[in-house]
């Protein structure tokens, strides 16, 4: 049974994070190789620390990486890509300089055994990645139906980011934190009772006039983006909590590859299969069956078959067909969870859920990935071949099928 009240909480970071900056490193080796080969094999991984960049993991890329050599100039080019994506996000620091970090490529050729399973042969489909469960979610909590707590936390990073890129806030350093917790009556957001933020920032901000021209500014970007009925005398903020915060990125803490997958889904409101987007090709259904089932479950939601569903997929390595497929709409679905889950099934065009059927009607075999490796992989706007998950023209497909 559902509570009639509760408090619920959500957290984001911001592309300077360190873990973050990981993300963006890996999803622009994917992108600079799927730009050469949409076929490519990748699962690259990368460490970030005081003035250092270390990739790791296995590909494969025609033009790039054949046969255990590399091309003339493509490890250059994978170098240029690194430091261009960490100028990009803004670090110029004695600790963290895009210009200046030492920097390793311990890429390595795809394991054989892997690529049997994977790759398509003679009468065998291609098969899944690797083996695993992904889960989608959509709720009618704001336009883009997703769980407001994220979507909040999400869009005060964000602003924050684009006033310091601007310039209208140059005593914000890249690295940030933001949570954000809202009173629920039934499945209503009615109230932001506490609000986090923490902000790598310059030298004085941490004390007098500056500090205080600092929580003026975050409680500003607040109030442009939480709705004004939400927020009341009694919201309570977290400034910059432990005091100063000048020390930041991967100089203030080592940043990986995929230890943000909370924020990168639903900030918690849904169940996670464990395995992370950033630095795999779409043939990982770890990347692909996520974003299916995030599509799948926003249609859903869209078309007013539930107020909130979520989606499990299962997989296992060199198997294209799902082992199972599971639709819970948590009591709010107009028919049947099950009707749903058999329409889904009718649905040709989704290409019976295969790793190939994915990425064949979603378009995923393209570089459109480093955009989506910070400020979360759901909720965003579809715009062109970016961010097709988001896309709600699944809606009368649904209808017909039941």
């Amino acid at each position: 049974m559902s509570r009639a009240s509760y408090l619920f909480t959500s957290e984001s970071v911001s592309e300077g994070h360190p873990d973050k900056v990981a993300d963006q490193i890996s999803d622009a080796i994917v992108d600079l190789f799927l730009s050469k080969d949409p076929e490519a094999r990748i699962a690259c991984e990368t460490m970030t620390t005081t003035q250092l960049v270390v990739l790791a993991g296995e590909i494969r890329c025609k033009g790039v990486y054949e046969n255990g050599e590399w091309a003339p100039g493509a490890q250059d080019e994978i170098e240029k890509t690194v430091r261009e994506t960490v100028k990009r996000i803004g670090y110029e620091q004695d600790g963290f300089h895009w210009k200046t970090f030492r920097f390793e490529n311990n890429l390595h050729a795809q394991s054989a055994h892997i690529a049997q399973g994977v790759d398509a042969s003679g009468n065998k489909d291609e098969g899944a990645g690797d083996q695993g469960i992904m889960f989608g979610y959509a709720a009618n909590d704001t336009p883009d139906l997703m769980p407001a707590t994220l979507y909040y936390s999400h869009k005060i990073l964000e602003q924050m980011a684009a006033d310091r890129h601007s310039g209208k806030a140059p005593f914000l350093e890249p690295d940030a934190k933001s949570q954000v917790t809202l009173r629920y009556e039934g499945s209503t957001p009615v109230a932001a009772t506490a609000i986090v933020v923490s902000t790598q920032h310059g030298k004085g901000y941490d004390q007098g006039s500056k500090e205080a021209e600092l929580h003026a500014y975050v409680k500003s970007v607040v109030a442009d983006v939480i709705p004004a009925e939400l927020l009341s005398d009694e919201t309570v903020y977290h400034i910059n909590p432990t005091g100063s915060f000048e020390i930041g990125g991967p100089d203030g803490d080592a940043g990986l590859t995929g230890r943000k997958i909370i924020v990168d889904t639903y900030g918690g409101a849904s169940p996670h299969g464990g395995g992370a987007f950033s630095g795999k090709d779409p043939t990982k259904v770890d990347r692909s069956a996520a974003y299916i089932t995030r599509y799948l479950a926003k249609n859903i939601v869209a078309a007013g078959l539930a107020q909130r569903v979520t989606i499990q997929l299962s997989y296992a390595i060199g198997v294209a067909k799902p082992l199972s497929l599971y639709v819970d709409t948590h009591g709010t679905g107009t028919v049947g969870d099950d009707a749903i889950e058999a329409a889904i099934g009718k649905i040709e065009k989704l290409g019976g859920l295969t790793p190939r059927g994915i990425r064949t009607h979603l378009g995923l075999n393209k570089p459109i990935y480093q955009r989506t490796a910070a400020y979360g992989h759901f909720g965003r706007k579809p715009e062109g071949d970016f961010f097709p998950w988001e896309r709600t023209d699944l809606i009368e497909d649904l209808k017909a099928a039941l």
